[in-house]
């Protein structure tokens, strides 16, 4: 499916929540990114999200800090890479940011203390890292 195909299914309301897992997520923020400023993917990427999870009935599973911060992650990865590089070869440079694990947060997990993330105010509104640099 082409990046086009995929943000106009996914803002058609076609996407179905059994095929839209957290690399499907990070590939759909790519896909923005590839096509739009930082702040219109940001803003039209973040609401495409929270309607297909108010779609669901499950509005209340949106989470402002996590999709910004892997929002800006991408992005930031996007512009340190060479060229213009296609999503397969963005995702075989950055498999860190596919991963997600039951109890973890991937890769935010180097940035965010995990009571953070799990906290009522990470969901609602978007918070900086707030996780110790080590090393320093």
């Amino acid at each position: 499916m082409t990046g086009n195909d995929l943000i106009a299914q996914f803002e058609g309301g076609m996407t179905t929540p059994e095929s839209f897992h957290h690399a499907d997520h990070v590939r759909l923020a790519f896909e923005y990114l590839k096509r739009y400023p930082a702040v219109e993917a940001l803003r039209r990427f973040s609401a495409a999200l929270l309607r297909f999870a108010t779609a669901l009935g499950k509005a209340e599973r949106y989470h402002e800090t996590i999709t910004w911060a892997y929002l800006f992650l991408i992005r930031e990865r996007m512009q340190r890479a060479t060229g213009s590089e296609s999503w397969d070869e963005f995702a075989a440079q950055n498999s860190d940011l596919l991963t997600w694990a039951k109890g973890s947060f991937g890769v935010l997990d180097r940035y965010y203390q995990p009571e953070t993330l799990a906290s009522a105010e990470a969901r609602a509104t978007f918070l900086l890292p707030d996780k110790p640099v080590s090393g320093s």
